[in-house]
């Protein structure tokens, strides 16, 4: 058997290992999860980390006290549940923005992340709804849940400690540039 065919048969044996022994979520509303394993290998990154994020050329997102950080989207179900899974580390100047086809009550997990982060959920105009600091990495289940209590529509994930030091609390805005359909236009526009 080559090498190959032994990775492809471990990865199903994960796959669907950590698919069935996934718990059922707990709340009355509906709720996507995300950062679901979804096999037991590295992820490839889309990285949009560096410079060109600052000349405006890529996705990129200002932090209310002005930092500009390059972002690195999660937008297919596939890219939303891998998350930032089984990654050593996030470069102080990116962070991974999730968006969702419509505003919803995302719940977000740390199994096999091993970075500890600030979760951000955003409306679709932006706006901050709800920021949980600190989610701390979890190496086996139970994971606890991370679910804002309004809708979003989509999740900025950074370093932890970077909300407080980017002014990111309920009420602020996050301004995201280069990224097709969020935020919602305004109205009247």
């Amino acid at each position: 058997m080559t090498r190959a065919h032994t990775r492809l048969i471990l990865t199903a044996i994960a796959t669907v290992t950590a698919l069935g022994c996934a718990p059922q979520p707990q709340q009355a509303r509906t709720e996507v999860r995300v950062n679901e394993p979804a096999a037991a290998r590295p992820p490839e990154v889309r990285s949009t980390a560096g410079p060109k994020a600052r000349r405006g050329d890529l996705p990129h997102a200002t932090m209310p006290d002005g930092t500009v950080l390059a972002l690195e989207l999660a937008l297919t179900p596939e890219e939303i549940s891998q998350g930032l899974m089984f990654r050593p580390s996030l470069a102080e100047d990116s962070g991974m923005l999730f968006i969702f086809p419509e505003p919803r009550y995302p719940s977000f997990w740390m199994l096999n992340t091993f970075i500890p982060l600030d979760l951000v959920f955003l409306d679709a105009s932006g706006n901050v709804v709800h920021v949980h600091e600190n989610a701390r990495p979890c190496p086996a289940e139970p994971c606890p849940r991370y679910v804002p209590d309004e809708p979003a529509k989509a999740v900025l994930e950074i370093n932890a400690g970077a909300a407080a030091r980017f002014g990111l609390s309920e009420g602020a805005r996050v301004r995201v540039d280069n990224v097709n359909g969020f935020p919602a236009p305004a109205a009247g526009r």
